[in-house]
């Protein structure tokens, strides 16, 4: 069993920032790409940014030059450091994750539960 748990948000005035955590536990053997998704009410599901083991990373056009991943591969944890935070980055943030468990041979993808990030004065 795998899961991925996230933290960090909140809410915060225009200008601020936040810093989100996702770690991944359970029976992992290795982890692909690890990354954040966002998705605001009424909107489709956005990629955030993403950053694979190599330590490659890519951006969606909302977050290049203000956001940045990253990852410490021995704590199994992803995060997204956000400065310079707007109202349009209101969302509900999701880290989702490329895992391989241990005994099986395939890898998939799994979700977080989500952490809400506020931008508002």
């Amino acid at each position: 069993q795998v899961q991925l748990v996230e933290s960090g948000g909140g809410l915060v005035q225009p200008g601020g920032s936040l810093r989100l955590s996702c770690a991944a536990s359970g029976s992992i053997s290795s982890i692909n790409r690890m990354g954040w998704y966002r998705q605001a009410p009424g909107k489709e599901r956005e990629l955030v940014a993403r950053i694979i083991s190599g330590g490659f990373t890519n951006y969606g056009d909302s977050a290049k030059g203000r956001f940045t991943i990253s990852r410490d591969n021995a704590k199994n944890t992803v995060y997204l450091q956000m400065n310079s935070l707007k109202p349009e980055d209101t969302a509900l943030y999701y880290c989702h994750a490329d895992i391989l468990s241990t005994g099986t041979y395939y890898s998939r993808d799994y979700w977080g539960q989500g952490t809400q990030v506020t931008v508002s004065s």
